[in-house]
């Protein structure tokens, strides 16, 4: 379903004129870095700062972030690229190494576990409101960020490697940041499709 113009219109202006919507309307998950251009720990510590903003249920601040260096960096890029090469064999392993080695900046979020699983699902929740914060305002400033959550993030070596104890820490996100090199064009469907009223 098309948007009428007179909406569209309305839309492009509330987008030109208002900060947040603009950042939540045109961020974008980056795959592509600016090679060698690590942006400021300065800005990633704002970020989350703005971050633990998000809101949490019973003030829980269920969340923790790991700023990693690049021997942490490099060190989860040989663990990812021999995951890989079990899965797909020797050829994929170079190739998924290098990839990695060129991520500009890394920074992994991890939720506090509970055995309440209302609790847990809560908590989970709110450290995702907490990434969102933070991608928009590195967004903001012209930082992109993907947000990745594969099967290196649940192997036990993994968590050896961080120093982690996955009996207390849920991985929530292991992001990817820097100075995006292209920028995907996505779309979404309209509200018409999403929104359904009750009486």
């Amino acid at each position: 379903m098309q948007v009428a113009p007179q909406q569209q219109t309305t839309d492009n202006r509330q987008r030109a004129t208002n900060p947040v919507a603009e950042a939540i309307q045109t961020r974008r998950t980056i795959h592509l870095f600016e090679p060698g251009r690590v942006p400021p720990e300065a800005l990633l510590r704002r970020a989350i700062d703005l971050a633990r903003w998000a809101p949490n249920h019973r003030l829980t601040e269920p969340w923790h972030f790991y700023l990693l260096g690049r021997e942490t960096a490099e060190a989860l890029a040989h663990l990812n690229a021999d995951l890989v090469a079990e899965a797909r064999g020797e050829s994929a392993r170079q190739a998924k190494r290098e990839r990695w080695l060129d991520i500009p900046g890394w920074l992994l979020v991890t939720c506090r576990t509970s055995d309440d699983p209302v609790k847990a699902r809560e908590d989970y929740g709110a450290c995702c409101c907490a990434v969102q914060n933070l991608q928009l305002f590195l967004w903001s400033e012209g930082v992109g960020v993907k947000w990745g959550t594969g099967d290196v993030t649940r192997h036990p070596r993994f968590f050896d490697l961080l120093g982690l104890d996955p009996t207390e820490e849920t991985v929530v996100a292991l992001l990817w940041y820097g100075y995006p090199l292209e920028i995907p064009q996505t779309q979404r469907q309209p509200v018409e499709a999403i929104l359904s009223e009750r009486p």
